[in-house]
């Protein structure tokens, strides 16, 4: 199974205007709004079952999830959905990417979904690895105001 996200550009092309503008003035398009969340997960493995009585889904072998409200792609070994307690249990050699480039390496990732929690636990005797981008937000300064530098001078 694929999916496949549409783009929120198009792809028309814009008229020739006179004096050579092509298509609108960029203040005069509208922004397009960002797409409504969908709750869609997609799950590709190489077996899927799903227990009615338990709540329980379960898929095994080369699991690979998409969830595009998140900008999320794991993939493990096996990944159990507890449905009525809103929890992901992924195992076995997890990847969990963002597209803004985080990612997290486990043997085993707890997702709580409502909460948005998430607890990665390694191997015995190994280490859970993540890579992160912090996006920090430059303090405003007054005008004509010189930056100030992140450790004292040395004196």
């Amino acid at each position: 199974m694929l999916l496949m996200l549409a783009s929120a550009e198009s792809s028309r092309a814009q008229p020739i205007q006179p004096g050579g503008q092509v298509g609108p003035a960029l203040d005069q398009v509208p922004a397009v709004p960002a797409p409504a969340p969908t709750g869609q997960v997609t799950i590709e493995s190489d077996r899927q079952q799903a227990d009615n009585v338990t709540g329980i889904i379960t898929a095994t072998g080369n699991v690979r999830i998409v969830y595009p409200d998140r900008r999320v792609v794991a993939t493990s070994r096996q990944a159990q959905y507890f449905t009525r307690e809103g929890m992901i249990i992924l195992s076995g050699d997890v990847d969990v990417v963002q597209d803004d480039g985080n990612l997290l390496r486990a043997d085993r990732v707890t997702y709580l979904v409502e909460r948005e929690r998430a607890l990665a636990q390694p191997l015995e005797g190994q280490q859970v690895f993540s890579k992160l981008l912090i996006q920090t937000t430059p303090q405003a300064q007054p005008p004509g105001a010189q930056p100030q530098p992140l450790t004292p001078p040395l004196r």
